[in-house]
């Protein structure tokens, strides 16, 4: 940093600019002599809107044009839903903070005509939208009977393509939708047994130049030491298993006292098959309790299905 002005970079879409000026917002106030600027960027997965997630690939598909960015030094510090974030970061930046979660759960959305209905009520063949290689193998494994269709675009889009009928119901992150004020549209936060959520999800990644101290010193003020924890638990889960955000790999992580508690779930696109299991430890050892359920899950043939879903996603 080598003046008194940090250019913070971010996506363009409405989400990303709430969760922005909110860091925006917290820098501010704990460094008033500083200025802090917001750069607005778009990036692949911003620009695509046509084409499922799991096929454009997903290395840095929200991230990249960021990281571009600060490498440049363009920018000092880029703000992610760290469930975009991928767990292998480019040479020259680093994760520089994680801020505090707010409920990492998935949301049932539905359309008005069922108002009265939850995921055990709504009726066969229901129609459901999700994007999420992840919710959707996980609902299919639940709920076999019902038709699954790809959405895409953000939040705003989505709900109005479900108003307009053309879904039954969608599948949004209860911390997107209460971040965007519309938290009265949660008509059922999905409990962790039917769909264990993202890694990372509910939670902001603040990332960095590697090494940048005078970065890395504002930053502490957004840390979150248990939200870390647990994130880092399932990172080093999913970087371990090779998946990427497109994949169906799901996680729970909670935190009572020093002991981290880590569930985590690879599953086949069909749903036929769903490999769940869970570790404990000391919060210290964050990473290698993600390893070690990851070692775990391997055992238990989740290797055998990733590489069945990586070929089916290049055959497509």
């Amino acid at each position: 940093m080598s003046s008194t002005t940090v250019r913070i970079g971010t996506r363009k879409s409405q989400l990303a600019l709430v969760q922005t000026y909110w860091v925006q917002s917290v820098l501010e106030k704990n460094f008033p002599k500083i200025t802090f600027e917001v750069e607005k960027m778009s990036t692949q997965g911003d620009k695509i809107l046509d084409v499922p997630l799991a096929k454009i690939g997903d290395k840095g598909l929200f991230t990249k044009e960021l990281e571009v960015g600060m490498l440049n030094k363009d920018t000092d510090l880029a703000v992610h839903s760290l469930k975009d974030l991928p767990t292998n970061l480019p040479e020259g930046l680093m994760l520089g903070c994680v801020t505090e979660r707010v409920n990492p759960a998935d949301a049932l959305v539905v359309n008005e005509k069922h108002k009265d209905k939850q995921l055990d009520t709504l009726p066969e063949g229901s129609v459901i939208g999700t994007s999420s290689l992840r919710r959707l193998a996980q609902l299919r494994y639940h709920y076999p009977h019902f038709q699954f269709k790809d959405v895409r675009g953000n939040v705003n889009t989505r709900l109005a393509k479900l108003d307009a009928g053309e879904y039954d119901a969608i599948i949004l992150a209860v911390a997107g939708l209460q971040r965007l004020d519309f938290g009265d549209r949660i008509h059922q936060v999905i409990p962790s047994e039917i769909s264990l959520h993202a890694v990372g999800q509910g939670a902001l990644g603040i990332e960095c130049r590697d090494g940048d101290t005078e970065i890395l010193n504002l930053l502490k003020v957004l840390e979150h030491s248990e939200s870390r924890d647990c994130c880092f638990a399932e990172r080093s889960f999913l970087r371990e298993l090779e998946g990427g955000c497109q994949v169906p790999i799901g996680v729970n992580t909670n935190i009572e006292g020093d002991t981290l508690t880590l569930t985590g779930m690879v599953a086949s696109l069909d749903g036929k098959r769903l490999i769940k299991d869970t570790v404990k430890g000391d919060r210290t050892k964050a990473e290698q309790l993600g390893i070690e359920l990851a070692t775990t899950l391997k055992n238990q043939g989740a290797g055998e299905i990733l590489a069945e879903i990586f070929a089916q996603i290049q055959r497509d």
